[in-house]
């Protein structure tokens, strides 16, 4: 109900971060399951990698920041910031992706794009149009970073992140060119990916990223027969807001309970879900 009073039998609620695009789909059955929902305005899809690729992930750290420091009016008591998560969709899934704790790998991106014959480059067949482009304003790019993203000293840019945030569940993400196996080692919170097994090239970057995660925490669910367009399918929407609840639930609230219904167990009982890769795609 739009205004309510908010119920605080339960409070403080851990908060979920998205773009307001994706809180469209998913917040209302969140905050029903004991989370609050925090969206930031005009994140949203772009038709090449640019300087949204730093900006967006800290436009969520910096709404996070705010309402840690300032509670909003008539919600004091209500979030509880010390424990958030972070999902999205498709570029909105590069944002979660990117507060894992996962590291930029500048020598790998450029390796991959600059070579047009790269297994990598070659395996998503939009990399090109929209990922590579960035290789002409990569100079641009790092100095948009900042020193306090790009110095280090084995070559990995810093994670963009918080440690408030403590588990992501990116939805058919991308990210595979600009952090590689090594960016993805240094992964270390929990991480559920969920993608179509009919997403093509993306698919396939989203089993890369989720073979090379370095946490232990790591999960994917595999929607068969399903393309990128599934955000629009109610049915799907609706087996994606359950398993954020099951998994946020485990990994925010410390309901272990909860861990059953995004296990492979559970997954298993569907005949078009696959826990992990499927090799039937």
């Amino acid at each position: 109900m739009e205004n309510a009073e908010p119920d605080l039998t339960g409070a403080p609620y851990p908060i979920i971060f998205s773009m307001t695009k994706n809180a469209g789909f998913f917040a209302p059955h969140l905050v029903t399951h004991g989370f609050a929902a925090v969206s930031v305005n005009k994140l949203d899809t772009n038709k090449q990698w640019d300087n949204n690729l730093i900006d967006q992930p800290l436009d969520i750290l910096f709404a996070l920041d705010q309402v840690a420091s300032t509670p909003l009016e008539g919600l004091q008591g209500v979030l509880d910031t010390e424990h958030a998560g972070a999902m999205g969709y498709s570029y909105d899934g590069y944002n979660a992706l990117a507060m894992s704790g996962v590291r930029v790998d500048p020598a790998f991106f450029l390796s991959q794009c600059a070579d047009p014959e790269s297994e990598e480059a070659n395996i998503f067949p939009y990399s090109a149009e929209v990922q590579c482009v960035l290789i002409n304003q990569w100079e641009a790019f790092a100095e948009h970073a900042g020193e306090g993203i790009t110095t280090s000293k084995d070559g990995l840019w810093q994670p963009m992140t918080d440690e408030r945030i403590r588990a992501v569940m990116p939805l058919a993400p991308d990210g595979w060119l600009l952090f590689g196996a090594q960016g993805l080692r240094a992964v270390d919170r929990p991480v559920l990916i969920i993608v179509g097994t009919n997403d093509k090239g993306t698919y396939e970057e989203d089993s890369l990223i989720y073979e090379n995660l370095g946490t232990p925490d790591r999960f994917l669910i595999s929607f068969v027969g399903k393309d990128h367009m599934m955000i629009y399918n109610p049915e799907m929407v609706d087996r994606m807001k359950h398993f954020a609840v099951a998994f946020f639930s485990t990994y925010l609230m410390g309901r272990q309970e909860y861990a059953e219904y995004f296990s492979e167990g559970f997954v298993s009982q569907y005949p078009d879900l696959r826990w992990g890769i499927s090799i039937e795609n």
